[in-house]
């Protein structure tokens, strides 16, 4: 990264040495990170989401389609991604950089052939989850996730929040692969990458497997889909998908089939309309994630000393992930 790597007060504006309390993590308190991830019916809507964003693109479906058992329990994937994130987004400084080593040995494994013919056709005869591409994908949809769902649950943010949440995110991407020179380097140009992607000419197409995917990914199993959430009867889970459905891009939506009606809007706008009368009240437990709260009482107790910026985690990830 130019200039070498950066402090970890880049990004939130202070110093670690003038973090009260116990190791902040790649992140702390401060960031827009924590502020935004700590929301539980946030995440259960940016989730399913960001997953048909991801499986939206033919060489990512393929690989959630050949790699894991998603037709037995599509959200194991969600949740196993929601507790990454959330170790990477809250987790101290060992877990977080414990978490992407992890990540990033376990997608060195996941490659294979398309089998799809069309995705075939347009992208190769096989995939591989180092694909940089890919990754920055996978990460620009959980970026756009967060701040799309933060914005229809938790009320408009300013371009300023959004510019600082969307800096907080790149190193991350750096540690997972993503070259400098293809990730975005604001806000103006991840916006505009999206659009691309998006757009009539972009690589993203719903594949026959995507349409699949996501069925099961929009009729949760009756389990545990959300442990944070357990009083929630299980066939209301499937309501919590509506908001979900809302926010993907209209292309996106129709491209998967999916029905968003009146009586499909109607639910969404009284879901959200709905958390956003009551969330003053709600107590911590049901409003906020067991990772944000773990976090909370982390920075309670006495202060360490922490010697690793987020940005000199994603440079020597990065690195390595490169060489590989």
């Amino acid at each position: 990264m130019g200039g070498g790597p950066a402090p970890r007060g880049a990004l939130n504006g202070s110093s670690r040495r003038s973090t009260p309390g116990g190791d902040p993590g790649l992140y702390g308190p401060a960031s827009e990170a924590w502020r935004l991830n700590r929301e539980a019916m946030l995440l259960l809507a940016a989730g399913p989401r960001a997953l048909l964003l991801q499986i939206a693109h033919p060489l990512v479906a393929e690989g959630v389609d050949q790699h894991g058992d998603f037709a037995a329990d599509p959200w194991l994937r969600l949740r196993g991604t929601l507790r990454s994130y959330l170790a990477i987004v809250y987790g101290s400084t060992p877990r977080a950089r414990a978490e992407i080593r992890r990540l990033n040995a376990l997608h060195r494994g996941i490659a294979g052939p398309v089998r799809d013919a069309g995705a075939r056709e347009r992208h190769g005869p096989r995939y591989s989850a180092r694909d940089p591409e890919l990754s920055l994908w996978v990460h620009a949809t959980l970026v756009d996730s967060t701040l799309v769902a933060a914005e229809a649950w938790l009320g408009p943010l300013s371009r300023d929040r959004r510019e600082r949440f969307y800096a907080e995110t790149r190193p991350i991407a750096r540690a997972f692969g993503v070259p400098e020179g293809l990730l975005p380097p604001d806000l103006k140009t991840f916006e505009a990458y999206l659009a691309a992607m998006l757009g009539p000419t972009g690589p993203l197409r719903i594949s026959a497997t995507a349409r699949r995917l996501a069925l099961h990914v929009l009729q949760p199993p009756l389990g545990p889909v959300a442990p944070w959430l357990g009083w929630l009867p299980a066939p209301a889970y499937a309501w919590t998908m509506w908001p979900a459905v809302g926010l993907l891009p209209p292309s996106v939506r129709d491209g998967y089939g999916l029905r968003w009606g009146p009586i499909e809007r109607s639910v969404s706008r009284w879901l959200v309309g709905g958390f956003r009368l009551w969330r003053p009240w709600l107590p911590p437990g049901l409003r906020w994630m067991p990772q944000a709260r773990a976090a909370d009482r982390r920075m309670t107790r006495a202060p360490r000393p922490s010697r690793v910026a987020v940005s000199r985690v994603a440079g020597t990830e990065a690195r390595t992930g490169e060489r590989g």
